[in-house]
C-alpha cells in the first residue's frame, strides 16, 4: 500500500524516541500499532466488497479461461498446419513407359520422365497431445 522503507521507520522511530521519550515509548506504540491493524482491515474489506460489486474475479476467471482456449488453439494450429488441398486432391500417377503424370488443381497433365522408384507417401501426422489443465488457482 505504502512504500515504507527499513530507513523510513528506523527514522521514525528515532524521531519518535527523541519526542516521547524511553518511558512513554512502549506505551505509545502499541495502541499506534493497533490504529494501523484496523486501518489495514478496513481497507482490505472496502476493496474486497469493491470487487465484489464489479464482480471482477468472475470476469478474471472469464479471461484465465479465455487465454487458456487461445493457447489450445494456437498449439493445435502450429502441431498440424492445414493440408494443402492441390497435392492431396489428385496423387501423380504412372503409366506403362516410365514417366509420372500429374493432374493438379488446374486439371492440365504434365509428365516427367523418372528413373528412381515413385515417391512414397509422407506417414500420417500424430494427434495432437490434449494440454494439461491448469491447476493454479488465479488471483
Amino acid at each position: 500500500m505504502f512504500d515504507i522503507g527499513f530507513t523510513e521507520l528506523l527514522l521514525v522511530g528515532l524521531v519518535a524516541l527523541m519526542v516521547l521519550g524511553p518511558e512513554r515509548l512502549p506505551g505509545a506504540v502499541r495502541p499506534t500499532g493497533l490504529w494501523v491493524g484496523r486501518l489495514k482491515r478496513s481497507f482490505a474489506n472496502i476493496k474486497a466488497e469493491v470487487e465484489r460489486e464489479i464482480g471482477a474475479d468472475e470476469i478474471r476467471r472469464q479471461l484465465h479461461n479465455e487465454r487458456i482456449l487461445d493457447l489450445e488453439r494456437e498449439m493445435k494450429q502450429s502441431i498440424m498446419p492445414p493440408a494443402s488441398t492441390s497435392t492431396a486432391a489428385t496423387p501423380p500417377t504412372t503409366d506403362d513407359t516410365g514417366e509420372v503424370s500429374d493432374t493438379g488443381s488446374t486439371g492440365a497433365t504434365t509428365s516427367t520422365s523418372t528413373d528412381a522408384s515413385p515417391a512414397v507417401p509422407a506417414p500420417a501426422a500424430e494427434p495432437a497431445p490434449t494440454p494439461r489443465p491448469d491447476r493454479s488457482p488465479e488471483p
